[in-house]
C-alpha cells in the first residue's frame, strides 16, 4: 500500500508544471513524462486531411522494427539496416551517419534510445543497450565513446549478486530515462525459473559508473523483505521493469511499473505477497530511495505485468487541482493516484478471489479492484462471447475448451486443468499503448482482447505431485494465446479498441474499434479492430490522435469523438509510437512502418520497412 516520507510530501505539496513544453521529441515517447503528447498544432482538425508523404527512409534489411524516432534539432535518430543506429536529416530523411554494431547484436533496445546533453550543449550522447551492455555514442558523429564503462561498455550482468554466466537476459528492449547526469534503466529478465533479479539501476552518463540500485526483490532489512520466503532474493527473479519508466523532472520522482516475479505462472517457491512485483513504484530519481508504492497484484501467478508507462496529468478532483499519475494494466484496469502521496483518487477495494487447487500454491486471498474509472477491456470470456467469424470446426473446439476449463474471472489460478484468462496475459494495455493531454486530464488507451488458456504441466523429469521441498518440482505453462485456424482471436470483435477517459471525473468519454483485419475488411467486415498489435498513440494540441496499426494504415482521429479524420496506406504494418516534431516552422509526423502484417506463418510476407514522414504540402 502507499507509503511516503512526510518531508517529500511537504516539499512537493504544491502543483508544479511539467518541465517539458512538449514541442520537441528528444525522448522516447516524446518527453521524460511519457505523455506521448505534442503541443504543436500546425496540423489540426481543419487541415489534417491534406497530409502528404514528405520523405521516406527504407530500413534496408526486411527486418521487423518498432522504433520510436528521436529528433534533436534538425537531426533524427532511428534504428535500421541491421539494427544500426542511423542519424537522418529530419526534414529530408537523408542519411548523415550510421553506427553499425560489430558483431550485430542479438538483443538491443530496439523500441527507442536515450539522448543526453551537457548543460552547455558541448557534449551530446546517445545511450542504449545491446547484448546486455550499456553503450554510449557521440550524437554528433556516431562514434562509440570508449571512455564510457570498460572500453565503451557497462556489463549489465555484473552487480546483481548472481553468477553472470548463469543469467541469460539482463536487458530491456525499451530504453530507460535520463535524469540530470543519470541513466536509469530497468531490465527484461526472461520469463522462467532462474531469471535475473529485476533491480532498477542508475548509471553515470559520462563514466558508466553505478550510482544507485533499488532491489525490487528486497534484501534482509529492506522494506518488503517479509513478503517473500527467507532469502528469496538469492534465487527469485523478475519483479522487473521491462516496459517504460516515467519521470517527474521537477520533483525528481521516478515512476516505475514492475512486472511479475518469476516463474510467471507458478509461485510455490515464493509464498507471500511478493513486493515489489506488480507495483507502481515512486522512487527518488537521485538516490533510488522508495517514496511510495502500490501493488496491483499480490503474489502474481498470471503474468499480469505493468508494461505501460505511468502517465502524469493534472486534473480537477473534488474542487481541487491535483497532480496525478495514472497506470493502465493488462487486466484492463486504470489506476489513478496522487502523484506525490500515492493516495488513490477513488477507492480501491480488496476483493476475495479464487484459491489455487495446486498443492503447495498459496494464492493471496484478495486482490485490489479500482472502483473508478471503469475498465477499458473485457474481463470475462464465455461461450456467449465467441466470434461470429469462426469456422464451424473452430467454434466447436473453442466451445468445448471453454466449457471444460476453470473459468472464474480475472484471477482464476492456473492449474493442471485448463484455465481461462481474459483479457489475457498479452491482452489489455501494453508498452506504448497510452497517451495523454497532460493539461486537460484526458487519457487515451489502446487495448486488445486476447483470451488465453493456461495449463500447468510438470517439468520433464520431476514428480507429478509437488514434494515437500518446493524447489524439487517445477511446473510450466505456455502463454496459451487462444487463436483460431486463421490466426484470429476466438472472442467476438473488436479485438483492439481505443478508449478515451476524462480523469477529472473518472469517466469514459468514448470508445471505438481501432484498425481492421485486411482479410476481413476485403469481405466487407469492418470495425473489428486490428489484431494482436502493439499500437502507440500520440495526442497533439491540434485536437488529433495519431496512430499506426497492423493493417498498414496510419490515421488521425478527433480527440473529442474518435472519428477518423485522415488515413493513409503505407507499405508495411506498424507497431510502436510515432514522433511529432517541427523543423523551420514545419510540423511533421513520422512512423516506423516495419512490422509483420501476417497473422500466421502462411500469411506472413517480406517486410518492406521504412520510416515514413508526413507533413502539410
Amino acid at each position: 500500500m502507499p507509503s511516503f516520507p512526510i518531508a517529500v510530501v511537504l516539499a512537493a505539496a504544491f502543483s508544479i508544471a511539467s518541465a517539458q513544453d512538449h514541442k520537441t521529441w528528444a525522448d522516447y515517447g516524446g518527453a521524460a513524462d511519457s505523455a506521448q503528447y505534442s503541443a504543436l498544432n500546425q496540423i489540426n482538425r481543419t487541415n489534417v486531411s491534406k497530409l502528404k508523404v514528405a520523405w521516406t527512409f527504407a530500413t534496408g534489411d526486411n527486418a521487423k522494427y518498432d522504433f520510436n524516432p528521436l529528433v534533436v534539432g534538425d537531426t533524427m535518430y532511428v534504428l535500421a539496416k541491421g539494427y544500426s543506429i542511423v542519424a537522418l536529416n529530419a526534414a529530408t530523411g537523408k542519411e548523415i551517419w550510421r553506427y553499425a554494431p560489430d558483431p550485430a547484436p542479438k538483443v538491443m533496445t530496439h523500441r527507442g534510445i536515450n539522448y543526453w546533453q551537457s548543460k552547455d550543449g558541448a557534449e551530446r550522447r546517445l545511450l542504449f543497450a545491446s547484448d546486455h551492455k550499456l553503450r554510449a555514442l557521440d550524437a554528433k558523429t556516431g562514434k562509440l565513446i570508449t571512455t564510457f564503462g570498460d572500453g565503451g561498455a557497462v556489463d549489465l550482468k555484473q552487480g546483481l549478486d548472481r553468477d553472470p554466466a548463469a543469467l541469460t537476459l539482463v536487458q530491456a528492449t525499451t530504453p530507460g530515462r535520463v535524469f540530470e547526469d543519470r541513466l536509469i534503466v530497468g531490465s527484461a529478465t526472461n520469463q522462467g525459473y532462474g531469471s535475473a533479479p529485476g533491480d532498477i539501476r542508475a548509471f553515470d552518463v559520462r563514466t558508466g559508473k553505478l550510482i544507485w540500485t533499488f532491489h525490487t526483490v528486497p534484501r534482509p532489512g529492506e522494506y518488503g523483505y517479509e513478503t517473500w520466503p527467507k532469502d528469496a532474493w538469492k534465487k527469485v527473479g523478475g519483479a522487473n521493469v521491462w516496459g517504460e519508466l516515467t519521470l517527474d523532472e521537477k520533483r525528481g520522482i521516478l515512476y516505475a511499473p514492475t512486472a511479475s516475479a518469476k516463474y510467471n505462472f507458478y509461485g510455490v517457491d515464493r509464498a507471500g505477497a511478493n513486493l515489489f512485483a506488480d507495483c507502481l513504484l515512486a522512487l527518488d530519481a537521485r538516490t533510488g530511495k522508495r517514496i511510495w508504492h502500490f501493488q496491483m497484484v499480490h503474489h502474481d501467478i498470471w503474468d499480469y505485468d505493468d508494461a505501460t508507462a505511468p502517465k502524469l496529468l493534472t486534473v480537477k478532483h473534488d474542487g481541487k487541482t491535483v497532480d496525478i499519475v495514472a497506470q493502465v494494466s493488462k487486466q484492463g484496469f486504470l489506476w489513478v493516484f496522487n502523484r506525490v502521496t500515492g493516495e488513490p483518487l477513488w477507492p480501491i477495494e480488496e476483493r476475495k478471489v479464487p484459491k489455487s487447487d495446486m498443492e503447495g500454491e498459496q494464492t493471496w486471498p484478495t486482490q485490489p479492484f479500482p472502483t473508478k474509472p471503469p475498465p477499458f477491456a473485457r474481463q470475462s470470456f464465455t461461450v456467449d462471447d465467441l466470434s461470429p467469424y469462426l469456422s464451424s470446426a473452430d467454434r466447436a473446439k473453442f466451445r468445448d475448451d471453454i466449457l471444460s476449463a476453470r473459468n472464474e474471472g480475472l484471477f482464476t489460478p492456473p492449474g493442471k486443468r485448463n484455465t481461462i484468462q481474459m483479457p489475457g496475459n498479452n491482452g489489455g494495455a501494453n508498452w506504448g499503448g497510452t497517451a495523454v493531454d497532460p493539461t486537460k486530464g484526458t487519457l487515451f488507451v489502446v487495448s486488445k482482447d486476447l483470451p488465453a488458456m493456461l495449463k500447468l504441466e510438470p517439468e520433464a523429469g520431476t514428480k507429478k505431485e509437488a514434494p515437500k521441498e518446493a524447489d524439487d518440482v517445477r511446473f510450466f505453462s505456455g502463454f496459451g494465446f487462444m487463436l483460431d485456424s486463421k490466426g484470429l482471436s476466438p472472442i467476438k470483435p473488436p479485438w483492439t479498441s481505443l478508449t478515451a477517459y476524462d480523469l477529472n471525473d473518472g469517466t469514459i468519454k468514448w470508445k471505438i474499434p481501432l484498425g481492421e483485419v485486411p482479410e476481413l475488411a476485403a469481405k466487407g467486415i469492418k470495425d473489428t479492430g486490428t489484431h494482436y498489435p502493439k499500437v502507440g498513440p500520440v495526442v497533439t494540441a491540434g485536437g488529433l490522435i495519431f496512430t499506426g496499426t497492423r493493417d498498414k494504415k496510419v490515421r488521425a482521429l478527433d480527440v473529442e469523438s474518435g472519428k477518423i479524420l485522415w488515413e493513409a496506406q503505407v507499405d508495411a504494418a506498424i507497431e510502436g509510437i510515432p514522433a511529432v516534431y517541427e523543423i523551420k516552422g514545419k510540423q511533421y509526423i513520422v512512423w516506423c512502418a516495419a512490422a509483420q502484417v501476417g497473422l500466421t506463418p502462411a500469411t506472413q510476407e517480406k517486410i518492406a520497412g521504412a520510416y515514413v514522414a508526413f507533413a502539410l504540402p
